[in-house]
């Protein structure tokens, strides 16, 4: 059985998903406040091969950027923030059908997997950053949803 990784298209599928998904949150007028500071001009990149590493792919993100506690805590701290993280899942949704990940099974997937990190482990430190525990790692997901 194929990976979830390689049903979205292996790495250069997800970088086109990453790609879609920022026009899309860059173009909202709610979670553009995210990146009214500044991004890093990689975030595309970092994003995709984050997401490459979560869904099955190789470890790339974890061996060039960092581990799950770095991304957390670039993502804490910011308070309690619903509103935009429904926005980000909805600009998620949007950038799948950009991207023509229409089959059912991978959409949703894809869709369950982005939901479940926005709602969950990126909304979990609305106090600081430094309240996030060191060590973390990337949390896999696969058909079945996380693994333990």
């Amino acid at each position: 059985m194929e990976s979830v990784y390689e049903a979205a298209g292996g790495a250069a599928g997800l970088r086109r998903l990453a790609e879609a998904w920022h026009c899309r949150v860059m173009a909202d007028e709610v979670v553009s406040h995210a990146f009214s500071h500044g991004f890093d001009p990689a975030h595309t990149e970092r994003l995709a091969a984050y997401w490459v590493e979560a869904l099955g792919g190789p470890a790339t993100y974890s061996r060039s950027y960092g581990d799950e506690t770095s991304v957390v805590r670039l993502h804490s701290g910011n308070g309690v923030h619903e509103e935009m993280d429904r926005r980000a899942i909805a600009c998620f949704d949007e950038a799948l059908t950009d991207v023509g990940l229409s089959d059912d099974p991978v959409r949703a997937v894809l869709h369950d997997y982005f939901a479940w990190a926005t709602t969950t482990t990126l909304s979990r430190y609305h106090r600081s950053p430094d309240d996030v525990p060191a060590g973390l790692s990337i949390p896999a997901w696969s058909w079945d949803g996380l693994q333990a």
